[in-house]
């Protein structure tokens, strides 16, 4: 059995989902914002139902999904604690393991590149894998010149952490930049050009001399990172203009919606599910109409007639969800039904701190807008 490996051309990232063929449970590795439609296209078309979103570490060169995935698919996030992701639901050390159907992934701290990096082994009937992110590459290795990194750690994390997995183990990479796309730890440990035959003074060398650019994304991807990716905030000089956005109306403040309401000229319509509403709390007088419902988040399949119904008015239709994530793919499908409609920046809870704790980083409650608990 072999991971399904995806590619993302812009950032030369490469994004693994591994599944348990008989339970269907799955994991995605390394997801990348821009292709979460594409992510989630492949898990529908095999079925699957996706149970962790892991990071191999806190990227420079991209932007996850992880946090958009918890929220469309209902994964768990993950990611290695030394990262300080503080949103990820599941701090991983050495050791750990995670278990998916009757699989097991083994998590191997490998710092080096970054102090947080993690790589994961996976053992099938057929051999194992091992999934290295930036700290083991085809013929390279990870840069160790910005977020910790140390390649005194990266050359123990290659010699005495990945080279002592079997020499048949395949290895997944989490870039490549010439068209390979896996090779083995034997294979590595014989040609890799950084570190075999190196002893660590040569490899520490030759890594303190790279000189490379600083990373184009670098100051927006990190710290979009460190809270997995979520990123929907209505902060800015301008919280009562409409932002524009793909394949629906656009993007609106709380404040904005708000005010929309009160004139008469829009319909809030509450795409949370029941339990939601009914535990953190809810704006009087909006419409619940879920996008999912609890068990398993499934697909309402009442939305779309439900969408039509609020949309027959002529009324802007504005989609408030708990931190404006859910509500952008149900104002996609509302505008493919013909209905215009809008997401409410930040959600009604807004996104979470650095405690993983939501309601002081924006959303509806946070403006001090309406809301009732029962």
């Amino acid at each position: 059995m072999s991971p399904i490996q995806l590619f993302d051309s812009a950032s030369c990232t490469y994004t693994y989902i591994l599944f348990d063929k008989d339970s269907l449970e799955a994991v995605i590795i390394d997801p990348v914002d821009e292709q979460l439609q594409r992510d989630l296209q492949v898990l529908r078309d095999h079925r699957l139902k996706l149970v962790w979103a892991l990071e191999t570490h806190a990227h420079a060169d991209h932007v996850t999904s992880a946090g958009l995935l918890a929220e469309h698919a209902g994964a768990r996030t993950a990611a290695p604690e030394a990262c300080h992701i503080g949103t990820a639901a599941v701090q991983l050390s050495d050791g750990q393991t995670l278990a998916f159907g009757a699989q097991t992934l083994r998590c191997l701290h490998t710092p080096g590149h970054t102090a947080g990096s993690m790589s994961y082994f996976w053992q099938t009937e057929s051999g194992g894998h091992v999934f290295t992110g930036d700290t083991l590459l085809i013929h390279g290795c990870g840069r160790t010149d910005f977020q910790s990194g140390s390649p005194e750690a990266l050359y123990h994390s290659l010699t005495q952490v990945l080279f002592r997995l079997p020499a048949n183990t395949t290895v997944w990479p989490g870039h490549d930049y010439q068209g390979n796309t896996h090779s083995t730890i034997g294979q590595e440990m014989q040609t890799n050009a950084r570190v075999a035959g190196k002893s660590l003074a040569q490899f520490v060398e030759t890594m303190n001399n790279l000189n490379l650019p600083k990373p184009k994304r670098i100051d927006e991807a990190v710290p979009a990172n460190l809270t997995s990716g979520l990123r929907h905030d209505a902060g800015g000089d301008a919280p009562m203009q409409v932002r524009p956005a793909q394949g629906y109306a656009g993007d609106v403040s709380p404040q904005l919606a708000w005010a929309w309401v009160q004139a008469g000229e829009a319909v809030l319509v509450d795409v949370r599910t029941d339990a939601e509403r009914a535990w953190v709390g809810f704006v009087p007088g909006a419409q619940a109409l879920a996008w999912k419902q609890w068990p398993g988040m499934a697909m309402n399949p009442e939305f779309d007639a439900g969408i039509q119904k609020l949309g027959e008015g002529g009324k802007k239709l504005v989609l408030l969800c708990r931190s404006g994530v859910r509500s952008v793919a149900a104002a996609q499908r509302a505008t493919d039904l013909g209905v215009a409609a809008y997401n409410i920046l930040e959600g009604f809870e807004g996104d979470p701190d650095s405690n993983a704790q939501r309601g002081k980083l924006g959303g509806w409650r946070h403006h001090g807008l309406p809301w009732q608990q029962n």
